[in-house]
């Protein structure tokens, strides 16, 4: 598990984009095999073009679940993960637009109700991180965005789906390792990543009452179009390198975790727990 899957120095423009990438991460599940594990089942998911979400998306697919994804501006990424689930003979809506923008988190929730008839798992996964090299750096601009995208969503889109789901049904957060132990860099990001974090663990408690799960996944570094779009090339180069692996996870390593917290038959008596996958090392606190 730990041989060299290093990465040369490379940038994009953002959001980022797969194809882009050198090499493309392993994203697609392609030796995954489904067990009906989310049979009959519909599920949206933020961010989830490319990535870990990509990954997550056709996962859920291979386990029977119609899926709708939510992303920015990402056509080409988005079309290949629809591409993706249809091939496992589901169904996949695709819903452009920003969800740092209010009523669009209600938006996708109402035609996502609308077009698979119905909800039962919302992975909040959509994120946004820019690095500074000082904390004087980071402006009121970007700290509003960052909240904006990566929690303010998160509370939006949950809010909107509330309505719609009920005893069994499931709700997985995106949070990160930053989340859990700061980043110097990545301050607001991390800030953001904690929020997750801590509010997984109170709306579990709020929710319980109603069967309603939810779980937190906090991974260490992913090889996702996020990092060449946000990071400099000598930090590409050397991205997931400081973990006891000496490399960065791939999607396809991280959804797992996703269809674990997704399956009661799996983890029905999981919630309020923030799961980490960071490459051998320990969880901080």
């Amino acid at each position: 598990m730990s041989e060299n899957h290093n990465q040369p120095p490379q940038g994009q423009r953002p959001p980022g984009d797969t194809g882009d990438m050198r090499p493309e991460p392993r994203d697609e599940m392609s030796d995954y095999q489904g067990r009906d594990l989310l049979a009959g089942r519909r599920a949206l998911i933020t961010g989830g073009d490319s990535g870990i979400g990509r990954a997550v998306a056709v996962a859920f697919a291979k386990e029977g679940a119609d899926v709708a994804i939510a992303y920015l501006e990402e056509h080409e990424d988005a079309k290949h993960t629809a591409e993706l689930v249809r091939a496992e003979g589901r169904r996949c809506e695709l819903f452009p637009g920003d969800l740092a923008d209010r009523a669009h988190c209600a938006d996708v929730v109402k035609r996502t109700v609308e077009a698979l008839g119905g909800l039962n798992i919302l992975v909040n996964n959509v994120a946004t991180q820019w690095p500074v090299d000082s904390p004087e750096e980071l402006t009121e601009e970007q700290w509003m965005r960052t909240f904006d995208v990566n929690i303010h969503s998160y509370f939006r889109v949950t809010a909107a789906a509330l309505p719609h789901l009920g005893d069994g049904d499931v709700i997985i957060n995106s949070g990160s390792v930053n989340g859990l132990r700061g980043n110097k860099s990545l301050i607001d990001y991390s800030a953001t990543k904690g929020a997750v974090h801590a509010w997984t663990y109170s709306m579990a408690q709020a929710l319980a009452d109603k069967g309603i799960r939810i779980n937190c996944v906090a991974p260490g570094p992913v090889w996702t179009p996020l990092i060449p779009a946000t990071f400099d090339e000598e930090k590409v180069a050397q991205f997931g390198q400081q973990v006891p692996y000496q490399r960065a996870a791939q999607p396809d390593e991280i959804a797992p975790s996703y269809v674990f917290f997704a399956s009661n038959r799996l983890s029905s008596y999981y919630t309020g727990e923030v799961l980490a996958p960071l490459g051998g090392e320990t969880t901080p606190g």
